[in-house]
């Protein structure tokens, strides 16, 4: 049975006391206050939900992966050279054929450094299936589609920057089984000629199920932000193909500074979320639903490396660095927009004619950013 020292306030989460005044348990944090019986009732519920739990239930995580997938070049090695950026320091991998070219990264000049060595060789590659000019395209129809970005962004010389680049991602495989305890509420509203009244019932709702995962993306790469890599998704690992060097001639490849291990906490993330969101929809009927408890098993958890194809466009304006993506699979698109202040400053004058018109034209202003 629970310890009632462990108890929470449904109303906010804090941590029930024993008032003596009032003889209940009690919030110190929004004051609100239980009855005993309240909190024995809870009790017996938590101890039924624990004695039909299936004999497999998962009472707590255990990410267990087999990392022995990677595999070395084997020679070809000797035909690839790795190129650094003195700016940003930045590495990118080239083919025999590269010559003097600019870091995707912050567009400086970059130099050959030497021969690659002592990196793992991908597994599989998703070959380019968009080109330069499809990518050159899709950047002038998101830029155009931004009523208040700045002129300088529509130019040409701006879209003559757009570079290829296989960016490195760990992929990890695995089957779960996951438990999950979610507090839900109820709430009702009714009115007499008086008063406004509201009724909030809580309940304990329990969840477990198996699942399976395939192919969850992690960048390899510090030099490409996170988030930015996640807009992009998904990518179509049905036609990923085994790695070859001759699939990097013409394009640039990122060299991956973080290696699987340090892959694999951000995979258990993506993971678990996930397996949280899929058992949050069998549960239906309530105003709200939060996942207390979440507890994975991993089960047969395998991982491999692999390069996807990104078109990346980094550009300046007033000092500030702006970076756009394209899934050059795919062609999905995303990318940070400045404002220009000026365009902006002549829509407001123009809707300011009124307080319901300026919230009108606020709401219809922040569709178009």
């Amino acid at each position: 049975m629970s310890d009632l020292l462990d108890y929470k306030c449904p109303a906010c989460g804090g941590a029930l006391a024993f008032d003596t005044a009032t003889q209940k348990m009690k919030c110190p944090y929004c004051d609100s206050t239980y009855e005993m019986a309240e909190l024995q009732q809870k009790d017996a519920v938590l101890d039924t939900q624990q004695a039909e739990m299936p004999q497999n239930a998962v009472t707590q995580d255990n990410f267990d992966w087999n990392t022995d997938s990677a595999q070395d070049w084997n020679g070809e090695d000797a035909n690839m050279s790795v190129f650094v950026c003195k700016s940003c320091g930045g590495e990118i991998v080239g083919d025999q054929n590269t010559v003097a070219t600019a870091c995707p990264y912050c567009g400086n000049p970059v130099v050959m450094s030497g021969r690659l060595s002592g990196q793992l060789k991908p597994n599989y590659v998703i070959p380019f299936k968009l080109d330069k000019k499809a990518a050159k395209d899709m950047l002038k129809k998101y830029v155009s589609s931004k009523k208040f970005a700045p002129n300088a962004f529509k130019s040409e010389n701006k879209l003559e920057e757009i570079m290829g680049i296989y960016v490195p991602f760990w992929l990890f495989d695995s089957n779960i089984n996951a438990s999950v305890n979610y507090e839900a509420t109820r709430v009702r509203t009714w009115s007499d000629k008086k008063y406004n009244y509201t009724e909030t019932s809580y309940y304990d709702i329990y969840r477990q199920g198996n699942m399976g995962f395939a192919n969850i993306p992690v960048d390899g790469s510090t030099k490409m932000a996170d988030d930015l890599m996640e807009s992009i998704e998904p990518f179509d690992f049905n036609e990923a193909v085994d790695f070859q060097t001759a699939y990097l001639a013409g394009y640039l490849a990122d060299k991956y500074d973080v290696d699987m291990q340090a892959s694999i906490p951000r995979a258990n993330e993506r993971i678990k979320a996930s397996a949280e969101d899929t058992l949050k929809g069998t549960v239906n009927g309530y105003t709200s639903i939060i996942p207390k408890q979440s507890f994975v098993q991993l089960i047969n958890g395998v991982s491999k490396y692999a390069l996807y194809p990104v078109w990346i466009l980094n550009t300046s304006y007033k000092g500030e660095k702006y970076t756009f993506a394209m899934n050059g699979q795919t062609g999905k698109f995303v990318g940070d927009i400045p404002i220009d202040k000026g365009k902006l400053a002549g829509v407001f004058s123009a809707i300011a004619v009124g307080g319901t018109a300026v919230i009108f034209g606020i709401g219809r202003l922040l569709g178009l950013l």
